[in-house]
This record gives C-alpha cells, sequence and structure tokens, in this order.
C-alpha cells in the first residue's frame, strides 16, 4: 500500500509521516505521549503503533477472508527481515526494526493474535486467556522495551504483567462490545463457578451472580497491575513515565467499574476528561503508585 499522495514507493520519510498521521489520527492519547517521548524516539513510536493498528485493523475489522489478509501481513513483515518492503507502513517499521535490532517475533505473536481471533471465540480457563495475552498485549510491551534499549528477561517478564492487565482491563470494560462481535473472554469456568450462563450474558442480564463474577476478575487483574510497578523503578526518565500513566490509567478503569457495582453490560466504564487529566498530573509526580488491596 503506498501512502495517499503517494505514486512511487516511499522514502523512510514519508513513511514515517504516514504512520505519524496514523497514530494521531486514530488514538488520542498519542498526542500527549508524543509531547512525552524523546524526539528521537517519536518518529519509531509511531511506526510501532501503525504496524499494531493495521494488524489489529485485519483481525476485528477487514472484509473477506481475514486469514488470508493476515497471511499477506505476514509476508509485508518478512520483507523487513529479509528483502525490501514497499507497503508504506512496513518501510517504516524496516528502518525501525534495523535501528533498534528488534527480533521478529513480537511482531509474528500479534499476527497469531488475531488468527485466534477468527477461530477461537470462547476461553474455558483463565490460564488460556493468559497465554492469548501473551500474544495480543504482551509483545507490544517488548517492542517498546527494546525502542528504550532494555532486552533483558527480567524486564520483558515484568512488562508483560502490566500489558496483561491491561489487556484484561480492556476486556473487562468492554464485554458488551466484545459480544457484538460473538466473543466472550470471561473464562468459561469462571461463568460456571459463581452460576452465570452464557444464555444469559447474551441477553445481556446484569444479575448477583455476574456482579461476583466481575468482583472476581477486577482483583486478580490488579494483582498484575501490582507485579508490573516493580518495573518502573527499573527504567529510566520517559519510559518510567509512560509505565506510571499507563498503569495508574488501567487502574482507574478497574475503580470505574467497581463504581458501577460491576455492571459493565449496559454502559461502557470510561474515563471524564478531568479524570485524565488528574491521571497525567498524578502520573508526573514522584510519588509511587499503588494498588489497592482487595476487600
Amino acid at each position: 500500500m503506498l501512502a495517499e499522495g503517494l505514486t512511487s514507493p516511499p522514502t523512510v520519510q514519508e513513511a514515517f509521516a504516514h504512520c505519524r498521521r496514523v497514530a494521531l489520527g486514530h488514538y488520542e492519547n498519542f498526542t500527549i505521549a508524543s509531547w512525552l517521548l524523546p524526539r528521537t524516539l517519536r518518529p519509531h513510536m509511531y511506526s510501532i503503533y501503525a504496524y499494531c493498528r493495521g494488524v489489529d485493523d485485519l483481525g476485528d475489522e477487514a472484509e473477506g477472508d481475514r486469514l488470508t489478509l493476515l497471511d499477506g501481513w505476514e509476508a509485508d513483515l518478512r520483507r523487513c527481515f529479509e528483502g525490501s518492503p514497499t507497503d508504506v507502513r512496513f518501510v517504516a517499521l524496516q528502518a525501525t526494526i534495523r535501528r533498534f535490532d528488534i527480533p521478529p517475533e513480537p511482531f509474528l505473536r500479534l499476527i497469531e493474535a488475531n488468527r485466534r481471533d477468527q477461530r477461537v471465540s470462547r476461553y474455558r480457563t483463565f490460564a488460556e486467556l493468559l497465554d492469548y495475552c501473551s500474544y495480543s498485549a504482551n509483545p507490544v510491551g517488548r517492542m517498546v522495551l527494546y525502542l528504550f534499549g532494555y532486552r533483558d528477561s527480567q524486564r520483558q517478564r515484568l512488562a508483560d504483567a502490566t500489558c496483561t492487565a491491561l489487556q484484561l482491563t480492556n476486556f473487562w470494560q468492554d464485554v458488551a462490545e466484545d459480544l457484538q462481535k460473538g466473543r466472550i473472554y470471561i473464562p468459561l469456568e469462571d461463568m460456571e463457578r459463581f452460576g452465570y450462563s452464557q444464555g444469559e450474558l447474551q441477553e445481556k442480564r446484569f444479575t448477583d451472580n455476574f456482579r461476583r463474577l466481575m468482583a472476581f476478575e477486577v482483583p486478580r487483574t490488579r494483582e498484575l497491575f501490582s507485579q508490573g510497578l516493580a518495573l518502573i523503578p527499573l527504567v529510566r526518565g520517559r519510559l518510567r513515565l509512560d509505565l506510571r500513566l499507563f498503569s495508574l490509567g488501567g487502574l482507574a478503569v478497574l475503580d470505574a467499574i467497581e463504581r458501577m457495582d460491576y455492571d459493565v453490560l449496559r454502559r461502557r466504564p470510561r474515563l471524564s476528561r478531568a479524570r485524565k487529566a488528574w491521571l497525567v498530573a498524578r502520573g508526573l509526580l514522584p510519588r509511587p503508585v499503588r494498588v489497592q488491596e482487595a476487600p
């Protein structure tokens, strides 16, 4: 794919400019994030975002045979490592991969997550859901670590905890929206444990059993955030701030779910602009982030 307005393969500069437009046009928090990032890293963060956005769009919204489209996306990715890509997003991505020596695995795992979305719509156990998150969420955190120069397993493991917690938070926030796509991310074993059926969920019936079910999922997600907070003192500068902001934001969504008495079926929990601004201000302070303990 050539960028709009281009009639020949793009230069690296044109490719990065395209990725910037994708990032700032689709993700409202990227405007703030771009101010906080070191200037030299911004184009590379945009290229990472454009890649992640592209593969997720294929898995969630593309018309036609999505598995075939994902195969084509993987072929384009492999050209970043083995040849010369022509797609504008991959021209930028190749420059980022070469600059930071990023291996193929995190990019390939994200493609596999979207393949799974075409084949799997239910997860039997929490362990199965965590395995899915190791493909759908954790690779993004590892990509970011590479950009900031961190390649060790300890930091990757802690980043995984934060990314998984953010993914789970999104699942609990979007139960009704995912249901419209035919997907249920609440582990079926947990639904059975609390006596809440798939039929009730399809009807979006908010019951005491559903409340108890979500009251079970939220604290275990908080625990993952708590584990991931150990990464913050192990990184420097802007990445430390970014981790604080994402952790605070995720924990704030869990707070919002609790304030709604866990009724995520009738409306989606959101953070107000004032709340987001407060979280940014709090993130700028050097105080440690603390996770509220379950009652």
